[in-house]
């Protein structure tokens, strides 16, 4: 590990994204320092420990280190953020369920809110010049989603106003609408990051994120939409569908494709960036819809019950518009489909269960 002008630290290098961008920038060449302390262990107990994840990057990766550290501890940032002066900063460490968050709330603000606070200082005052990408979420848009006319088909909803035909913009207002404590305080990191951009003219990026998916998710009930449903499909257990008739959209995009996005906002980084990141209209799938193509792998058909109350300000149809992305960065787009997508939670799970045998 030498050069410093390929250096990056990612926080929640354990997680599902952070350990894709972490292998993703290994395999370009950059020295890779992780940050992650196991917290979703504690936010959803045994189910979604990260350990091996961690382990999988130590033995697997050649650049990478791995430093144990909390984000909510101020001066521990500051301090490896000093030591480090990463020319890039990809912060993906969160409290990532807002039904948990609401049981949790100082520690969801904390993690959220005051992290990204701590990120972005520690950036200002070590390296202001850094790119700094922050994974935001969609549940910065609260329920507003919702307001959108719907027309409902045989197995989903869909938006009925042409206006949305590519799916929400980043123009849908973030405020009077219902978020969850884990949507308000991803907004109060969200601004944070682009009011850095601002004042500071520092280069940040905010993505809103909606379902992220791939094989290295450690899902669980309260979160992780996909990886939660093969793992029940796959090993017979019982899944709740709150809501909607079964019938909510979301798009899902591979970790895989939004590490490329990053590759990408790195080479070329704005000031106070936001985007939505997704699948796009082309990678969406149903509740119903994602049992049938789950089923159609595995030969197993889904045990599900239905609960009429839905989960508080959740999205009944979300999926993205990728037009600003793609018109600022042209040559990206996901590579990854739905489908693939399917193949790999499927096989990943299998491998992890053999291996645990």
């Amino acid at each position: 590990m030498s050069d410093p002008a390929r250096r990056i630290l990612v926080t929640g290098s354990s997680g599902l994204i952070g350990s894709e961008v972490a292998g993703h920038f290994d395999a370009r060449g950059w020295e890779v320092h992780g940050v992650d302390n196991n917290q979703r262990a504690v936010f959803f107990g045994p189910a979604g420990d990260t350990r091996w994840n961690q382990e999988r990057l130590t033995a697997t990766l050649r650049r990478f280190r791995h430093h144990e550290l909390d984000v909510r501890d101020r001066a521990g940032v500051l301090a490896l953020v000093a030591e480090v002066r990463p020319v890039a900063i990809v912060h993906t460490a969160a409290q990532p369920s807002h039904d948990r968050a609401a049981a949790i709330p100082f520690d969801d603000f904390d993690t959220n809110a005051v992290g990204t606070l701590n990120l972005l200082e520690a950036a200002r005052r070590a390296c202001p010049e850094s790119a700094f990408v922050h994974m935001s979420t969609n549940k910065v848009y609260g329920d507003a989603p919702n307001e959108i006319p719907l027309v409902e088909l045989d197995t989903r909803w869909d938006y009925a106003d042409p206006a949305y035909a590519h799916g929400i913009p980043e123009s849908l207002r973030i405020d009077q609408s219902k978020h969850s404590l884990f949507g308000a305080s991803k907004v109060a990191g969200d601004v944070l990051v682009q009011e850095y951009g601002r004042y500071f003219d520092m280069p940040t990026c905010c993505l809103r994120g909606g379902c992220l998916t791939g094989p290295a998710h450690t899902g669980v009930e309260l979160h992780g939409f996909l990886s939660y449903l093969v793992k029940c499909n796959l090993e017979g257990r019982r899944y709740t569908v709150f809501g909607s008739k079964g019938k909510q959209v979301r798009d899902n995009i591979h970790a895989a494709d939004v590490a490329a996005f990053i590759g990408r906002f790195l080479d070329a980084p704005r000031s106070a960036a936001v985007y939505n990141i997704g699948g796009g209209k082309a990678n969406t799938c149903s509740i119903l819809e994602a049992f049938a193509m789950s089923a159609a792998r595995t030969g197993k058909v889904m045990d599900w019950v239905y609960d009429e109350r839905a989960r508080a300000g959740d999205h009944i149809c979300y999926y993205s518009d990728l037009r600003r992305m793609q018109a600022d960065y042209p040559g990206w787009r996901p590579e990854i489909s739905l489908g693939e997508t399917f193949d790999q939670l499927v096989e990943a799970h299998l491998r992890r269960a053999g291996s645990a045998t």
